[in-house]
């Protein structure tokens, strides 16, 4: 059956979360004067806090802990590492993070290009993104990319999150799409790559931060201008 229906993950796929954090953690730090008051470099804290939140992230997609487990401990976590324990200078971190987040809205090059070309091929687009749901439909909104889409999913809205099948049958559902018409595009193996394949979706890798995972019925992009050449 002919694709008609594109699902993509949002953080890291089309919105640049990575490039957006590093903006909004380093005002964050010289704002609370981290430097000053603990003799600790922004990059050391940064490249910690990134393994952190990550590891954190995948036990989330894992069913492992909850959002409000991984909010609590994020920051507290990575300052701990360096002898830190500050609960309310993490908890500083945590309340201003999320809001000021929204004032950094780079994409991912090419996402524009892409979105474009998708749309005006007649593909009905979508988002089907594990990120909260206060925070999800802000991103497409503030970067401009909102009117594309059919359907912004964000995991939050069951409580399950991909790979896990129930959400993306909402997904689908809420889309008015079938398996057999559908694609996911995401970053995340796990979630996008074998949670979609898993639901009967066809799915197209997006590795993004070169971590070089590969199977045989599994298109892999570099750039998301890459896509043309499957869509």
């Amino acid at each position: 059956m002919k694709i008609q229906h594109i699902f993509f993950d949002l953080d890291n796929t089309l919105w640049d979360h990575r490039g957006n954090a590093f903006s909004t953690l380093k005002e964050i730090f010289k704002r609370q004067e981290v430097r000053d008051k603990y003799n600790l470099d922004f990059d050391d804290f940064h490249r910690e806090y990134f393994t952190i939140n990550e590891r954190l992230w995948e036990q989330i997609r894992d069913g492992e802990i909850d959002k409000e487990y991984l909010r609590k401990h994020r920051f507290y976590d990575s300052f701990l590492f360096f002898g830190i324990d500050d609960f309310e200078l993490a908890q500083a971190f945590e309340s201003n993070f999320l809001d000021e987040i929204l004032n950094y809205n780079d994409l991912v090059p090419g996402a524009f290009e892409v979105l474009e070309y998708l749309y005006d091929k007649g593909y009905q687009l979508h988002i089907l993104s594990n990120g909260f749901e206060e925070v999800t439909h802000k991103k497409c909104e503030l970067s401009g990319i909102q009117n594309y889409f059919q359907t912004i999913t964000s995991a939050d809205e069951i409580n399950i999150r991909k790979p896990q099948p129930e959400i993306y049958d909402y997904a689908l559902k809420k889309a008015n799409a079938s398996p057999a018409e559908s694609i996911m595009i995401g970053d995340d193996w796990i979630a996008d790559v074998e949670g979609g394949k898993s639901f009967g979706l066809q799915v197209i890798y997006f590795d993004v931060f070169d971590d070089k995972f590969e199977a045989d019925d599994v298109k892999v992009i570099k750039k998301l201008i890459e896509l043309k050449e499957f869509l």
